[in-house]
């Protein structure tokens, strides 16, 4: 039995299914958006679909990997993975996966079908911000997708409760459902693609379970998860975030910016899209010297899943592309051909035609772009070394 503290914030139980399919076939807004997004369904076939499916896998497979086929097919040109440093079996699945944050909804997306496809594993529980729940029907989508919620926004004292409970609901899906788990290195993603974990994260996980900090992270399986995309669909619409707050320091998304995101990331062109996974970090942490300042124990470890996922990026062409422009040489010109060195840039030109908006400065967005696809490789040059 699920404790009850986790009520709110979790997956749906199976009994919970009929009441939350209720909800949302009553809302209009949701019945659009599923006409939109999956046209096949007929609309008078869309209750007895969803009300057919009497756990979460079975409704993820009707409406979610459906979607997400029809995404990698359209919108890839192909999904590749490795997971052999973890001997992955279904008595062996139950990782926490720390990634990079590439895209709101395909990062865990994709990831699931890795699993569930490719490996015939469980689907991921996926960590996902309530600042992404706009509307009521989004919430309910999410929990018949999987995800558990994390509040991102309260006083101090309800944030602390808060990530106690979340820390305790993940000690709880790894070691009583024997689950999986994603979670993003950071809160947000990093739009300059410089990647980071975050050491309040990883103080976060220390939260829940038993023992030392030590025993309390291992108790996690965590396992740092490379993603990479070969082209970022919402690397225009980041950039130019970028100058709006440079112009003015004060600005902030609004909810339909954050929609204007996620339907751009799904729906985007992603190219070659990889996903490489770091052996998990038990060994690491267990060799930690016991009396390691609490301070140095999280940098230490969080400076060691950065490594590792800078070390498994897969890194295309236009990676390397991106240095050269940027840096104004062609130190890097023996990793891509002249053919694709034009296909990069006539890409990066298209994506700078997208912006939009008062006093656009050309020159600041495509040296910014150009970060965004240069950080991965630098990075992973500098863990190479």
């Amino acid at each position: 039995m699920i404790p009850e503290e986790f009520k709110d914030m979790r997956p749906f139980e199976p009994e919970e299914l009929t009441a939350a399919y209720d909800s949302l076939l009553a809302d209009p807004m949701f019945r659009a958006v599923v006409g939109m997004v999956m046209p096949q369904i007929p609309a008078d076939m869309l209750g007895p679909m969803m009300h057919g499916c009497k756990t979460v896998l079975e409704f993820q497979a009707t409406f979610i990997k459906p979607l997400l086929d029809g995404v990698i097919k359209k919108c890839t040109t192909g999904l590749t993975s490795d997971f052999a440093g973890l001997g992955l079996s279904s008595d062996n699945e139950n990782y926490t996966y720390i990634s990079n944050h590439r895209d709101i909804v395909l990062d865990s997306g994709l990831l699931d079908m890795v699993l569930f496809v490719d490996k015939g594993l469980n689907t991921v529980e996926i960590a996902i911000g309530d600042n992404l729940l706009i509307y009521p029907w989004i919430k309910t989508l999410v929990r018949l997708n999987r995800s558990f919620i994390v509040t991102r926004k309260g006083g101090i004292r309800e944030m602390l409760q808060s990530s106690i409970r979340l820390s305790s609901y993940m000690h709880y899906v790894i070691n009583e459902k024997k689950a999986p788990v994603w979670i993003a290195q950071r809160e947000g993603r990093s739009k300059d693609s410089t990647d980071h974990t975050q050491e309040s994260l990883l103080k976060m996980f220390a939260m829940g379970g038993e023992g030392t900090p030590a025993q309390r992270l291992m108790g996690l399986n965590l396992a740092p998860l490379a993603i990479s995309y070969e082209y970022d669909p919402c690397d225009w619409l980041k950039a130019m975030e970028f100058q709006m707050k440079r112009d003015n320091p004060e600005h902030k998304k609004s909810q339909q910016d954050d929609l204007t995101n996620m339907k751009t990331g799904i729906f985007g062109y992603k190219g070659r899209v990889h996903y490489q996974s770091a052996e998990c970090m038990n060994d690491f942490i267990a060799a930690l010297p016991a009396d390691m300042p609490k301070n140095d124990f999280y940098t230490t470890i969080a400076q060691e899943i950065d490594r590792r996922i800078y070390a498994n990026y897969r890194l295309y062409p236009g990676n390397y592309v991106a240095i050269d422009l940027l840096q104004g040489g062609n130190t890097y010109a023996d990793r891509y051909t002249d053919e694709e060195r034009a296909t990069f840039e006539a890409y990066l030109a298209g994506q700078l035609q997208k912006i939009d908006m008062p006093g656009k400065d050309e020159a600041f967005l495509h040296t910014k772009i150009l970060e965004m696809y240069a950080n991965p490789a630098l990075n992973q040059l500098k863990v190479k070394r």
